[in-house]
């Protein structure tokens, strides 16, 4: 019989669910050893080392379960995501423009116009037709031309689907792509690369250098044409394309159909916000809670010290596990149900501290609007069939989620 250590650190685990239970048992313990990292468990935990990188440093080892191959790590450090202040701040700096609340208010219109056509044009697959939402709003913001955003479709589903074979032999139609799409797309590998490691996907770094060019020749009010303006180095964005196009649009293209499958489980709740629309907001707060579409992610100690009474020392991993805090009895009252008017709103699906989810209102902004466009529809949707999950010890993911208007 599996240990609850060796469940939760398993792909093969999450093809039926988040075990919950065994969380549940290993959050008794606070912090825990499992094989050559220590997790971290308790809510209270997580945010004491998601605030503290000056001990718990993203840089130091990057942010992955597991180490990248030496030859990778120097070039992955420098991606934001793995990088400590003051380096993440003056990354951050260069993006948060594109992020503010004003930005996010220009693009609610637009996410509202395709919310509504792709929930009004449905294939049966809710999963497959809300991916396109984020995919987008992030081709908008960042200033990829539409027509190319399946190309950052591939590119997370390769990244994120190293694990499940099926997601990451996805293929993308090029029809109406642009000439520098088509070119990079040539580049795309045959051979099994890794496509976490630099030389794994040498299509998108092709395109990433064409789009930063011609965003050079022709800018726009976009991130791209931004960061062509900034004092920034080659790897530096790479590094920011590569982070944007696999976490800009994954996390999100996950996080609605999760949402989707709290309320078709929680019938009771999916009635309550169809009678009362001024619970949305709580509701999808509620449903990035109970989700959680990012299950985990790693800092390295640079300095002894200590949680919950456990003695960490420098040079040790440290794995927050966000699935386990979002559900602490400590901080949620009956954690385990959904219940789309919870207060306790301190979820910890975006993070916390500096490396707090810089697209964290972009995303609630989507959520809204998806969830609006549901509950126009004249009735309610059903499961038609059955959930297939993502094989991912590491993103919460839904393949496919059939459903029926009835």
């Amino acid at each position: 019989m599996r240990t609850d250590a060796e469940l939760i650190v398993d792909p093969d685990t999450y093809t039926s669910g988040v075990p919950h239970d065994a969380l549940t048992r290993l959050r008794e313990k606070n912090v825990v050893r499992i094989d050559d990292f220590w997790a971290v468990f308790r809510h209270a935990d997580v945010r004491t080392v998601l605030r503290s990188p000056h001990t718990f440093s993203s840089h130091r080892g990057a942010t992955q379960i597991r180490d990248p191959q030496p030859a990778d790590l120097a070039y992955v450090q420098r991606m934001m995501l793995n990088q400590d202040p003051p380096e993440h701040t003056r990354l951050r700096r260069m993006l948060t423009s594109a992020f503010t609340p004003r930005a996010v208010a220009r693009l609610e219109d637009g996410i509202r116009a395709n919310a509504r056509e792709i929930i009004a044009n449905p294939s049966g697959d809710f999963a497959h037709d809300v991916a396109d939402l984020p995919l987008l709003t992030l081709a908008d913001v960042f200033g990829v031309p539409r027509q190319d955003r399946a190309l950052l479709y591939d590119w997370s589903n390769r990244v994120i689907g190293f694990q499940d074979a099926e997601y990451a032999l996805s293929s993308s139609d090029t029809t109406g792509m642009t000439e520098m799409a088509l070119q990079a797309l040539e580049l795309r590998p045959s051979d099994g690369r890794d496509p976490r490691a630099r030389d794994g996907m040498p299509d998108l770094y092709a395109y990433a250098h064409a789009l930063g060019e011609h965003k050079r020749k022709y800018p726009t009010d976009d991130v791209v044409s931004n960061l062509m303006r900034e004092d920034i180095t080659v790897e530096e964005f790479e590094n920011l394309f590569w982070l944007f196009s696999v976490a800009g649009n994954e996390t999100l293209r996950n996080g609605i159909p999760g949402g989707m499958i709290a309320l078709l489980e929680h019938p009771d709740q999916y009635e309550r916000l169809r009678a009362d629309r001024t619970l949305l907001g709580t509701a999808v707060e509620e449903m990035l809670r109970w989700w959680t579409p990012v299950m985990h992610f790693r800092r390295t100690a640079v300095q002894d010290t200590e949680l919950s009474g456990q003695q960490i020392k420098a040079g040790d991993k440290v794995v927050v596990w966000f699935s386990s805090a979002n559900r602490d009895e400590r901080v949620f009252t009956d954690p385990a149900r959904f219940d789309i008017g919870r207060r306790e709103a301190d979820h910890l699906s975006f993070g916390h501290g500096p490396h707090f989810c810089l697209g964290a209102q972009l995303a609630r902004a989507q959520l809204r609007a998806i969830f609006d466009a549901v509950l126009d529809l004249p009735g309610r949707l059903r499961l038609d069939g059955e959930i297939s999950r993502l094989r991912s010890n590491f993103q919460n993911g839904v393949k496919h989620l059939p459903v029926r208007l009835a």
